[in-house]
């Protein structure tokens, strides 16, 4: 009997592990052989488990990281439809795909840190941009691929990346699809801090559980003002600001914070 040459076919949940631990979840890509290269079904379950870790009160922060030497080699093109297309099938499939993954991101209630463990292309480059921090190996490169290919950035690329680095450079990484390097892209402000390899899932692990012992209300809603901030205006801005505050202060946390500065001592936030 032939042996097929296919590899074997995997459930989705181990194509993304999901583990929850002292309060933070961790989602890890995990097709290290296609440089963790996101497929329809993997996109699905991000997704799904940034919405859980938004909705569950027992979780206050989110590492999303990968396995292998990639983290995220942008969306998987070789299950793609066959067939004939007609006008609105591209534009459906990135309004429905990839951009619904970054924005997942964006408005998950619980801050969310990208550990780059590798190379981040295309797609992966703006899943890390959505974070809200950015930790990246010494080995890891973001490359903006999409014009390597022809084609033009999606995924919220061309919104994230000039709010990051200012027009020109964004153009920059753009129009050349150059492999920037992690101490680049820390320069460039892309990312927060560059770490030794076999430091990195030890500092997210770090930083998450920091996140993970404060006030998650009010970092939720600090993560909405400052993502609003950069399509709103000055008057706006301010009224959001006012508006977060008042709603901050029926929280437990906030009422913690205040007593705590009162009896001169460390808060204990329940995130609640």
């Amino acid at each position: 009997m032939p042996v097929s040459s296919q590899e074997p076919e995997k459930s989705v949940e181990s194509l993304v592990l999901h583990a929850t631990d002292n309060r933070v979840a961790l989602i890890t890509l995990n097709r290290p052989e296609s440089l963790n290269a996101i497929t329809p079904d993997q996109r699905e379950r991000i997704i799904h488990l940034l919405g859980d870790a938004s909705a569950d009160p027992d979780v206050r922060a989110v590492v999303l990281t990968g396995t292998g030497r990639g983290f995220c080699a942008g969306a998987d093109l070789r299950g793609g439809a066959t067939g004939e297309r007609v006008p609105g099938d591209v534009a459906r499939t990135i309004r429905l795909g990839a951009q619904r993954l970054v924005a997942a991101v964006l408005d998950c209630e619980k801050p969310v840190i990208a550990a780059v463990n590798g190379t981040a292309a295309g797609l992966g480059v703006h899943l890390a941009l959505a974070c809200d921090l950015v930790l990246a190996a010494e080995s890891a490169r973001f490359i903006e691929v999409f014009v390597r290919r022809g084609l033009v950035p999606d995924g919220g690329g061309a919104h994230l990346l000039p709010r990051l680095v200012g027009p020109h450079r964004a153009k920059e990484l753009m129009f050349f699809g150059d492999a920037l390097s992690a101490p680049e892209a820390e320069r460039l402000g892309l990312v927060n801090r560059v770490v030794p390899d076999e430091e990195l899932a030890k500092t997210a692990r770090e930083w998450a559980e920091r996140l993970a012992a404060g006030p998650t209300r009010a970092l939720a809603l600090t993560k909405q003002l400052v993502n609003a901030s950069l399509d709103t205006d000055r008057r706006t801005a301010f009224a959001a600001e006012a508006a977060a505050q008042e709603i901050n202060m029926t929280t437990w946390d906030a009422q913690e914070g205040l007593r705590a500065f009162m009896e001169r001592r460390s808060p204990e936030f329940r995130g609640r």
